[in-house]
């Protein structure tokens, strides 16, 4: 049985896959508390479902791609049946993972998005760095930069787990509202840093604050 947050057909506002329809399936609870969370209502309210029920809903928008998000997805145990039933039907699954808790059960064909904790989120000493060197080609690693502070923090974890040989992307993501995409672009031409920026899509398409997209 999962405990779900809500389940709903958007268009992608992150990754690579950025721009593209997508299902997503958001679990509920968290057991970290970023300075800069903007699903604060994912860590309590939620309602239960069982794995068929939650693949059936998935199906119902006959989309190929299918995000698992939360919360935090890895504290349900039902996770993991769930991404076996999604791909046995045939989907792209993504995992969007806080990056402190083990990823080594993960299916090998779902694309995992590992976030690394920087300093400005207040959780940076909760990072299992051990995910670094559980990444698959396919898999992609995200920063949430709120500051030149973490800015910096984020090169130094790229240069010392050489993620930019190891991953399909590196994303760089302005807290939205605090860092100026243009700031965070100019530092990054400047170091000719390899990763690739990244705005939150919905929050431009909609208002920040805009639930079920």
């Amino acid at each position: 049985m999962l405990t779900v947050n809500e389940i709903f057909y958007s268009i992608q506002g992150e990754s690579t896959r950025a721009g593209r329809p997508c299902v997503f399936v958001r679990l509920t609870a968290c057991d970290l508390r970023c300075s800069w969370c903007d699903t604060e209502y994912a860590f309590h309210e939620g309602h239960k479902a069982s794995v068929d029920e939650v693949v059936t809903a998935v199906e119902a928008y006959d989309c190929p791609l299918v995000e698992i998000t939360g919360g935090e997805p890895l504290l349900q145990e039902d996770v993991y049946p769930l991404m076996d039933r999604l791909l046995a039907s045939g989907r792209t699954v993504m995992l969007e993972t806080g990056g402190h808790r083990p990823v080594t059960r993960v299916p090998a064909a779902v694309v995992k998005i590992v976030d690394v904790k920087c300093p400005g989120s207040g959780e940076a000493g909760k990072n299992d760095w051990g995910n670094l060197d559980r990444l698959a080609a396919h898999d992609e690693v995200k920063f949430v930069i709120k500051d030149r502070a973490d800015y910096e923090f984020a090169g130094d974890v790229i240069r010392r787990h050489d993620l930019a040989s190891r991953c399909a992307a590196i994303l760089y993501s302005p807290v939205h509202g605090i860092l100026d995409p243009k700031t965070l672009s100019e530092w990054m031409l400047a170091d000719r840093v390899p990763a690739r920026l990244q705005v939150q899509l919905h929050k431009y398409i909609w208002t920040p604050n805009t639930r079920g997209v």
